[in-house]
């Protein structure tokens, strides 16, 4: 289900190159008298993760030796979940080394501790002003983690910012970066999750790039396809694409439907829905166990969201694209800021250095479609709630 975070799984020739670049600037970093800051690029699904994994399993293994005191970060509850039931998998990595960003500057504030190395993965999810509702009272998460660390690698990906309070862009994390560090980057560009051809990951990068569509053929009356290896599907009835999801996830498993966030839901412990048509699924619920959704079968009958799923393979995924996104009269795609249900995403932040907030709202949503369109290994289907783009994909 995710096995990007498993530590002894095989790196490509690229991504060995750039392991092997972070191994060298992190054992440079822990004996020079400055601080250390590698900052890994990627798009989702090129294989940031099992870079990381692999190289704190290294900095774990000699860690006793080397005496250093090492964390791996992560801000996203159900990922954080798989790294620590891996790291049970290996007596090399501690549990209780993998936290969330929180919890590691508030403890390390407390005992007044300084970290040899600090890893954090999806460093786009790291908030970048203060949250009293989750504990951090200081201004800026990576500044803080920074300031506790000798040495800091970090994964970056501007196209999965989803909050306001999260918010990034490549400049901003400059401003960030101290100027008297040691510095290096480097960025992967291959897609490794998705068995898909060039020509339908451009297709979705022209959609959440551009709202740009290019037209598909008809593969039968159900829905449009792009007619390649990978299983990449529009259909024009959400309720016929979950029955074809369910029977690709009776077969492969670890299949599941997601949707934009574009219907209600609040977190009151009751079942919120989405409905198409005669499709008729609720949101998924609080997962209080140590189980991913994902992993749990009865999950099949939930919808998902981009902070059930940001991170995670899927074989088969299922995306419900809804109101926000939709036609004009002069028969472009736009973006609805107003039909946009998650207002959490764009809780107002406190400082300036937001020039245009719609625009940054609007590339919120485009990133939470690029986040859901990208989780599935084999197969992505797709719905849109404005049928207008369904048939303008027929022409």
């Amino acid at each position: 289900m995710l096995e990007s975070v498993f530590p002894n799984k095989d790196l490509t020739k690229q991504q060995q190159a750039i392991f092997d670049q972070i191994l060298s600037f992190t054992n440079q970093g822990l004996k020079s008298p400055q601080k250390s800051i590698f900052q890994l690029n990627g798009d989702a699904g090129t294989g940031k993760s099992v870079i990381l994994t692999q190289l704190f399993l290294n900095i774990e293994t000699l860690a006793k030796q080397n005496k250093t005191d090492n964390y791996f970060l992560v801000n996203h509850p159900e990922l954080l979940k798989v790294y620590q039931e891996n790291a049970g998998e290996f007596g090399q990595l501690r549990k209780n080394r993998f936290l969330r960003p929180t919890t590691f500057i508030n403890r390390m504030h407390k005992n007044q501790q300084q970290a040899d190395v600090v890893v954090i993965d999806e460093a786009h999810l790291l908030l970048s002003e203060s949250d009293n509702y989750n504990n951090f009272t200081q201004k800026n998460q990576l500044s803080e983690i920074i300031k506790l660390s000798k040495v800091v690698i970090l994964v970056f990906d501007a196209h999965q910012v989803l909050k306001l309070k999260s918010y990034w862009s490549d400049n901003f994390l400059k401003q960030i970066i101290p100027n008297q560090v040691n510095f290096e980057s480097a960025t992967l560009t291959t897609q490794m999750r998705m068995q898909a051809p060039q020509k339908v990951l451009q297709w979705i990068n022209d959609l959440t790039d551009n709202l740009q569509i290019t037209p598909l053929e008809q593969e039968n009356t159900n829905y449009l396809s792009m007619n390649s290896t990978y299983d990449f599907r529009v259909y024009h009835d959400a309720e016929k694409m979950y029955q074809a999801l369910k029977t690709k996830n009776k077969e492969v498993g670890e299949s599941r439907i997601v949707a934009t966030a574009d219907y209600p839901s609040t977190l009151d412990g009751k079942k919120h829905y989405v409905n198409e048509g005669e499709f008729h699924l609720p949101w998924d619920q609080y997962n209080y166990s140590n189980t991913t959704w994902a992993q749990k079968p009865e999950t099949i009958n939930e919808i998902g969201s981009i902070y059930t799923v940001q991170g995670f393979d899927l074989n088969y995924v299922a995306v419900i694209i809804g109101p926000s996104i939709a036609y004009d009269k002069n028969n472009r795609i736009k973006i609805d800021i107003d039909k946009y249900e998650d207002q959490e995403a764009f809780k107002k932040r406190h400082d300036n250095d937001i020039v245009n907030l719609n625009d940054v709202k609007k590339r919120i949503i485009l990133n939470s479609m690029n986040v859901l369109l990208k989780r599935g290994v084999k197969g992505c289907f797709v719905y849109f709630h404005d049928s207008r783009i369904f048939d303008q994909l027929k022409k």
